[in-house]
């Protein structure tokens, strides 16, 4: 139901700019003065800007590509340095949610020792979450002078983003519960009492593939629960997905290099300020501001770049 009326939202869209264009093509056949002229000018302009709004939902053509996500961010090596830069990462993808007004919920986080985040795990809702976040998947590298050296030179970071489908049906990945192995312990960190206390975290292994889940963020273990089986169902979807891909790559005789180590944007805040998609070779000057959230022109640039992608991740 929820898909049908995005579905009949976006046909209603189409169906008032096809009226729109019947009315000004009808007011362009007549003879006009200086005012119709005008007319005829502000509503070419409101027509050329709705239909630049509407191309941007073409891109979006994946399977996937309307679903909600998970968003997953890793430091890499480098200690205090890699985990601040992971923790600048979260904050950037949950400035932009909320300039789009999207939902961002924060299901768990693995706090440095010194600063920063170890990993976080993000849940997104918005249209077109996934569509728009897929173009995150991959290594980020920041080059700084650094604040935490007291000799204040220049260190590159790095930090990986992984975005899953949010599974919202069992049906979608049915899982035994006799391939699972529940473990429980006592959140670290934050929390009151009843956190500290009682064995609230919880520990979700998926036997058959060896994925491991955890989530401590709640204060409950059935909430705990509940939101780990929800990153769980996500991440074996990712890897079934991960398998049809490599799949069809296998059949077209390419070759795939999965995993660690090919960034895919470059944030340099020194010597030069700049933000370099390395896929795209989209560029901006302006690194604070992508860092404060906007990243719509580079994730735009990557969706025009990637039309006909299948949302395989």
């Amino acid at each position: 139901m929820q898909r049908l009326a995005v579905l009949t939202e976006e046909i209603a869209i189409w169906r008032r700019l096809e009226g729109d264009v019947q009315a000004l093509t009808e007011l362009a056949s007549q003879d006009g003065d200086e005012e119709l002229v005008e007319n005829l000018g502000v509503e070419v302009e409101s027509i050329v800007t709705r239909l630049a709004s509407l191309e941007v939902q073409l891109l979006f053509g994946g399977p996937y590509d309307s679903w909600d996500a998970i968003l997953a961010v890793h430091a890499g090596a480098g200690g205090t340095e890699s985990q601040d830069w992971a923790q600048m990462l979260l904050r950037m993808y949950l400035r932009w949610a909320e300039k789009r007004k999207f939902s961002a919920q924060v299901l768990d986080t693995s706090q440095g020792e010194e600063a920063g985040v170890k990993s976080a795990l993000v849940e997104v809702r918005g249209e077109n979450a996934l569509g728009w976040l897929k173009a995150e998947r991959g290594v980020h590298r920041l080059v700084r002078l650094s604040p935490f050296d007291s000799a204040h030179l220049r260190h590159t970071s790095f930090a990986l983003v992984e975005v899953w489908p949010l599974v919202e049906e069992e049906e979608e990945t049915p899982i035994n519960a006799d391939e699972l192995r529940i473990d429980t312990f006592r959140a670290s960190g934050h929390g009151g009492q009843n956190v500290q206390k009682l064995e609230t975290a919880v520990r979700i292994t998926h036997l058959p593939t060896g994925v491991v889940v955890t989530c401590q963020n709640e204060r409950s273990q059935g909430q705990n629960r509940e939101t780990a089986m929800k990153v769980l169902r996500a991440r074996l979807l990712n890897l079934e997905l991960q398998r049809r891909a490599e799949e069809q790559a296998r059949l077209k005789g390419e070759h795939i290099t999965p995993g660690w180590g090919h960034q895919i944007r470059s944030y340099v805040l020194h010597p030069y300020k700049i933000v370099k998609d390395h896929r795209t070779n989209y560029e901006t000057q302006d690194p604070q501001a992508v860092l404060d959230g906007d990243l719509d022109d580079l994730l735009k640039a990557y969706l025009q770049n990637t039309v006909g992608d299948t949302g395989l991740v």
